[in-house]
């Protein structure tokens, strides 16, 4: 007992004084016992206080592209291979997107993020969205971030030309469960994508879903994998089955297991933000209170891709009630 405590605040204590751990203690860290998880969720929420203070990023989205992606992820409502019954919608109009970039700036989000449900953008659409984010650019100024899929070199250096800030493009789950839940493309083609992005001189966005059915061992190496590319946020998204998707009778992950992921995460990447992203407000009790004080730093309010959310002003108050500020 006292040995187990001992490990994580001598880890502790190793991350604040700028050491990085090693793959094994992180996954001493990782199978902690449940009995010292509140050992381990304080040690996360001083590291994250000490570098991070006590500001949460705030995000939001737009889904500037919905439904009918070709690709088969499990998980999405978007993809063409699954009868979800959702809306769908082309690249909606540039005073649209700027009107939503805008409404999230007076928010108070820290960034607004363009998301689109494609493989990758045709040149025509890429063009498109270059236009867009020049439009907010120039009548909105909020740090914006970029999801649209696999990107070329060429695509990628754009996006840095136009103050385009962080590229998002996540892993979704460990390389041993990757091809359990997509085979129109491998786990290899995301890292390969994360790498252009790096190359172009944009930051990382990356993370994932847990809850899929994966086992506690690939969360562990789902951890780790995100740890190596260093990226400067992480996005955690917490499975909400989706019907007519073949995840749609999967059930929750209990908190303590969620609660691994972002306290590990945090010893592994004390400088980097770590968001609850979808599924926060159906997963969890307190709308994401209890990981906010074990690791995570970031949420995304007012909505996701498909679903809804909190209200801005739900989320401030909420990060107001633990001391914290948005």
């Amino acid at each position: 007992m006292v040995l187990q405590k001992q490990i994580i605040q001598d880890c502790k204590n190793q991350v604040i004084q700028n050491e990085k751990i090693s793959d094994s203690d992180a996954k001493i860290l990782f199978n902690t016992a449940d009995k010292f998880l509140k050992n381990l969720s304080d040690a996360a929420n001083e590291i994250t206080r000490f570098f991070q203070g006590k500001k949460i990023d705030v995000e939001q989205l737009s889904n500037i592209k919905k439904n009918y992606c070709s690709e088969d992820c499990s998980f999405c409502s978007q993809s063409a291979f699954f009868n979800t019954k959702i809306d769908d919608y082309k690249l909606q109009p540039s005073e649209e997107i700027v009107k939503q970039a805008m409404t999230a700036k007076n928010n108070g989000a820290n960034s607004f993020c363009l998301v689109a449900a494609w493989r990758e953008p045709s040149d025509d659409d890429f063009e498109t969205i270059c236009h867009i984010i020049k439009e907010i650019n120039a009548k909105v100024g909020i740090n914006l971030e970029c999801s649209l899929g696999f990107l070329t070199i060429k695509q990628a250096k754009k996006l840095k030309l136009l103050n385009v800030k962080r590229y998002n493009h996540n892993l979704e789950t460990s390389r041993s469960k990757f091809p359990e839940i997509c085979t129109t493309h491998t786990f290899e083609d995301r890292i390969q994508t994360l790498k252009i992005a790096r190359d172009a001189g944009l930051e990382l966005c990356t993370g994932g879903i847990i809850g899929m059915g994966e086992t506690k061992k690939q969360r562990e190496e789902f951890v780790l994998e995100i740890a190596k590319l260093n990226p400067e946020e992480v996005t955690i998204n917490l499975l909400v089955p989706f019907p007519g998707t073949p995840l749609e009778l999967q059930k929750q992950l209990e908190l303590e297991e969620i609660l691994r992921v972002f306290a590990v995460l945090r010893f592994l990447l004390p400088k980097s933000i770590i968001k609850i992203s979808g599924g926060r407000e159906v997963n969890l009790d307190d709308d994401g209170k209890e990981l906010l004080l074990s690791g995570a730093n970031g949420i995304i309010s007012a909505g996701y891709l498909t679903l809804g959310g909190n209200s801005v002003n739900k989320d401030n108050e909420m990060i107001k009630e633990i001391d914290l500020e948005p």
